[in-house]
């Protein structure tokens, strides 16, 4: 199997490890080898997070040269335009139609319109999903990155069982059924 190279963006507390994790597992699970890297920077300050996860036959490398990651799950919109070059031309987009104001100081810029569209024009195929607005429905936020995780579930060939097992493996069981639910519900959006 060629590599599949996935990049998992978000800021701070959003769960992009997490996520990046839980996908990794899955690939193993499934009988890929796998290779993970995540990059924290300021991000309990809200900052930008990022993780490279790549599986296949044989992976050397966890991290990803510009322009050649099949993938981008960005759990909010402002991360997706910031990682964008990262993706192959004509690859997915996943993301999470959630915005985060960034922490600012001097700088008045207002947040970018139109993202989506933006990234459309440049040939991606972008999927918009309202992840956290999914994730407060079935009651609590921080299952958005769940929620994106099921939505890039259906562009990968891992099988289902895999991926109740990797939940069931890492997610504490009074978060399970939740994330359960969470992943479900992205499953759906990502079609």
């Amino acid at each position: 199997m060629p590599i599949t190279s996935v990049l998992i963006a978000g800021v701070g507390g959003q769960g992009v490890v997490l996520a990046s994790e839980l996908l990794a597992l899955a690939a193993i699970a499934a009988g890929h080898d796998a290779k993970q890297g995540e990059f924290h920077g300021v991000a309990q300050r809200g900052g930008a997070v990022f993780s490279h996860v790549r599986f296949g036959d044989r992976v050397y490398s966890p991290t990803t040269p510009r322009g050649e990651v099949d993938f981008l799950v960005a759990l909010e919109k402002l991360e997706a335009l910031r990682y964008a070059h990262f993706v192959r031309p004509g690859r997915t987009i996943l993301v999470n139609s959630h915005e985060v104001e960034p922490i600012r100081t001097a700088d008045e810029r207002s947040y970018p319109k139109d993202a989506i569209r933006f990234l459309e024009s440049k040939g991606f195929d972008v999927k918009a999903i309202k992840a956290t607005e999914i994730a407060v429905t079935l009651g609590n936020h921080r299952a958005a990155n769940t929620v994106m995780l099921g939505a890039l579930a259906e562009h990968l060939d891992l099988p289902d069982q895999v991926w109740e097992k990797t939940l069931q493996q890492r997610i504490p069981e009074k978060l399970l059924e939740l994330n359960r639910k969470a992943f479900g519900e992205g499953r759906q959006r990502g079609q």
